[in-house]
């Protein structure tokens, strides 16, 4: 809000400049007003501001200084600092104790920039794997697991299939009635013998499915001298496609 004295001022100054030839139009916007309020203020009464101010009065139950500390002293605690406020105000309130509302924890912690992923529900850092190119074949394998329909409506097969990502030859494949890492194992060994592959000389990508990262499955590929690699959670694309 400008104030009176700036008002006069302003008006004056413009009279002024008006009075040595320089446009009243072109004043007001170098003042960064209007010529429309120059010609308010310049009336009798449009010097003087007649609008009615509204008073902000600060809510009754709004936090004092202290009230603000305990509660982020609270959340900080060696018993609190892992849990979210859903669980901390619950859990103080089986103590007999209230101190302030859900949101109105999550606002402090918002305020104090601290209200980030605590305790267990911290999401994992995935970062991007390693990316191997082939320039031969045999040096860079993609394996998944598939369904294949049977005759029996909500029946399936699986279809356990390897192919070199460079030829686009399928090495290897197997059909089972389950999905288990023992059966890749063994599909993995097989291919690995009919083409003849040589230790530390392998890549092979999958997803990261149950059969695909399992003890079973990690064993063979250590035996063999197979090198493992795994796309990031919902990442199809990471090395081969």
């Amino acid at each position: 809000m400008i104030k009176e004295d700036d008002r006069q001022l302003a008006v004056q100054l413009i009279k002024e400049h008006s009075a040595a030839g320089i446009s009243k139009q072109l004043f007001c916007a170098h003042l960064g007003i209007s010529y429309r309020t120059f010609q308010r203020w310049s009336k009798s009464s449009g010097i003087k501001d007649l609008r009615v101010q509204s008073k902000r009065i600060a809510p009754a139950n709004k936090l004092s200084d202290d009230e603000r500390n305990r509660i982020l002293a609270i959340v900080n605690e060696a018993k609190y600092r892992d849990l979210s406020p859903c669980k901390i105000v619950p859990l103080l309130a089986d103590e007999g104790i209230y101190v302030a509302s859900e949101s109105t924890f999550y606002r402090l912690l918002r305020e104090a920039k601290q209200l980030i992923h605590r305790g267990r529900c911290k999401p994992k850092t995935h970062h991007k794997p390693k990316a191997y190119v082939a320039t031969a074949q045999n040096q860079v394998w993609s394996w998944d697991i598939t369904y294949l329909p049977a005759f029996i409506k909500g029946q399936y097969f699986y279809l356990y299939m390897i192919m070199d990502i460079l030829s686009c030859k399928i090495v290897g494949f197997h059909v089972h009635e389950v999905e288990s890492a023992e059966y890749a194992s063994r599909l993995i060994t097989e291919a690995c013998f009919n083409e003849k592959i040589k230790q530390q000389k392998l890549v092979l990508h999958s997803d990261n499915g149950a059969p695909m990262k399992g003890l079973t499955m990690r064993a063979t590929l250590e035996k063999l001298g197979v090198v493992p690699s795994f796309s990031r959670p919902s990442v199809r694309d990471d090395n081969p496609f």
